[in-house]
């Protein structure tokens, strides 16, 4: 394995390994920190099904040319990795450990299997990521889904951007509390996402 499959793998291991050991309160907790996450997740979902999966199914994934799925190229953040462990089955984190060792396709993302992504609750840096060409085609008469699309992108800037406290960082230091490290954690590791924290404490 290369040193980004490690990474990913040790995350997700050390993360299992911890919800493990966890009684059923505490986890019935760490699912209720993350609910209004995922309402906001199911809620873009719909919105992407709806004006893109025509554009992006056709373009990229059966043409093979999605330069957003190559090869060790997406970035997950630790917290994207403990919300999809909560959120779905052993069989399921299963497939994805098996997916990280060893890999359907060598130049596209890890975690893409012949019927698509094998996670439940995608990084949200993929789930976001629209080209250009894409919005160009989804949003050129509908102004109205601009709009919203836009909004979008500024609530998840109130889970992920750490210039107030925020979901990714609650997950990461939750971990750290427990004694666990990763590089995935960007909210604590980042020069620039440190710097941004800092600012907020001024």
């Amino acid at each position: 394995m290369n040193a980004y499959q490690k990474e990913q793998l040790e995350a997700l291991q050390m993360i299992r390994q911890h919800l493990g050991k966890l009684p059923d309160s505490e986890i019935k907790s760490l699912k209720a920190e993350i609910a209004d996450y995922l309402e906001f997740r199911s809620k873009v979902a719909v919105f992407l099904e709806k004006y893109f999966q025509d554009i992006c199914t056709g373009k990229c994934y059966h043409s093979r040319l999605s330069a957003c799925c190559s090869k060790d190229g997406i970035i997950a953040f630790f917290a994207d990795v403990a919300i999809n462990a909560l959120t779905v089955a052993k069989d399921d984190l299963d497939r994805l450990e098996q997916a990280i060792q060893t890999p359907a396709n060598d130049f596209k993302c890890i975690f893409l299997s012949e019927s698509g992504c094998l996670w439940q609750v995608k990084p949200i840096v993929c789930e976001m990521f629209l080209c250009d060409e894409a919005e160009n085609r989804a949003f050129e008469d509908d102004s109205e889904a601009l709009k919203q699309w836009k909004a979008y992108k500024e609530i998840r800037k109130s889970y992920t951007w750490p210039d107030q406290p925020v979901l990714f960082e609650m997950l990461e230091s939750y971990f750290i509390e427990k004694g666990y490290n990763s590089s995935l954690m960007y909210i604590h590791n980042s020069p620039g996402l440190l710097r941004i924290k800092r600012n907020r404490e001024e």
